[in-house]
């Protein structure tokens, strides 16, 4: 008897066409999902740049173009530009509107990790009044941001330039006005919410800064490291600076210098204290500080010419405009009263001086003087000493 072959079962393709299918499906959806957001993202920038025009902050792009697929989302924007009205109570007062510039942004965000945005900024960066010529410019080899928080409002922010650079260009020559290595701006929400009550901390560091044009102390470079809190603020809602300095008085709020630290040689110096606003719009408050080589700061400052001099009121005006040089006399005067040559002894001898401005104490091992810095009404007192003014906030 001749045996059938038993026939073998029809293998079913579904398996082999399953996951190509499947991968194929993804793409589509994901290519879908990719241009669906990017084309939202010019919806939520004209949104932004609606609210910031309401401030006083005008932004404008001169060519947008989304990029980045598969897994991120890159805007560039060239030929940008930022009409500034209202940001400060000199503004405010003679409706001028400032015009910024910048070549290029490149702002990037992560498929992945949507609340945070990357940008980095082409130099350069130019500013003007309206209709007139640039008159300042700054450059720097790297420039960065982060925002960490979007689409709510952030939680945290940072800057950070490379080699930055600010020059006066409205005369024949550029004149420079500041020069880095390095510089970083940090700031986060520290207390309450976006919505009620926030309390921002900002901390600003520089390697190898100087500026030009204010005091030759400025001039050589230096080190800083300062952090502060602002407090006093309602909410986040777009509004111009003023109006935003006007609603900080109003709340009793304040800057707390919670540290600083600045290094220039042999110059060290620390400092803490807090600053608040006048009703009429200009700084009240102390800082303590702690220098270390404040004899360096004495001659700079032209404080022991004061002491050397029969102090006439033309060697105060010079050295601390405001201050009438009969107070100044009758102080020494005190002094030689009670130690007969006393007087002559505290002109010809910085240290003994430097006694007038503060108490001896150390700063990480060294020789150092402790020494108010208040301001009063916008006044700046280095001790006695009145040695600038800051215009008023709004």
């Amino acid at each position: 008897m001749t045996s059938i072959p038993a026939t073998s079962p029809r293998r079913s393709r579904f398996g082999l066409f399953f996951m190509p299918v499947v991968v194929l499906v993804v793409a589509i959806g994901w290519c879908a999902f990719w241009f669906y957001a990017s084309s939202q993202i010019g919806e939520q920038l004209d949104g932004w740049r609606t609210r910031e025009a309401k401030a006083g902050r005008n932004y404008d792009c001169g060519n947008r173009s989304v990029s980045g697929f598969p897994f991120r989302f890159e805007v560039r924007c060239s030929d940008v530009s930022v009409a500034l009205v209202s940001q400060t109570a000199e503004q405010a007062a003679s409706e001028t509107r400032l015009n910024a510039k910048l070549a290029d942004i490149v702002v990037i965000a992560q498929i992945y990790d949507p609340k945070k945005l990357i940008a980095d900024f082409t130099a350069p960066l130019t500013l003007a009044e309206r209709g007139d010529p640039p008159s300042f410019s700054a450059t720097w080899t790297k420039g960065r941001s982060s925002v960490a928080g979007l689409p709510d409002v952030p939680q945290r922010v940072s800057l950070e330039f490379d080699n930055p650079a600010i020059d006066y260009v409205a005369g024949a020559v550029p004149t420079p006005v500041f020069r880095g290595k390095h510089a970083e701006l940090h700031g986060r929400l520290a207390e309450g919410s976006a919505a009620d009550n926030p309390v921002i901390e900002a901390v600003l560091q520089l390697v190898q800064g100087s500026v030009q044009g204010i005091h030759p102390l400025a001039a050589e470079p230096f080190d800083a490291d300062i952090r502060v809190q602002l407090r006093g603020l309602k909410d986040f809602s777009p509004k111009p600076w003023p109006d935003r300095f006007r609603e900080i008085q109003a709340a009793g709020g304040r800057i707390d210098i919670v540290e600083s630290r600045i290094s220039q040689g042999a110059l060290l110096s620390v400092a803490a204290g807090s600053l608040g606003i006048s009703p009429n719009g200009r700084v009240n408050g102390e800082l303590q500080m702690t220098i270390a080589g404040v004899e360096k700061i004495v001659p700079a400052l032209g404080i022991d010419k004061l002491l050397e001099q029969g102090v006439p009121q033309s060697a105060v005006d010079r050295v601390a405009p405001g201050i009438n040089a009969g107070e100044v006399n009758k102080l020494l005067g005190a002094l030689n009263r009670a130690i007969p040559g006393l007087d002559k002894v505290v002109r010809q001898n910085v240290g003994a001086g430097l006694a007038l401005l503060g108490p001896a104490t150390t700063l990480e091992g060294r020789k150092a003087q402790s020494i108010p810095l208040r301001f009063v009404d916008g006044n700046v007192f280095i001790g006695p000493l009145r040695i600038a003014q800051v215009p008023p906030l709004f």
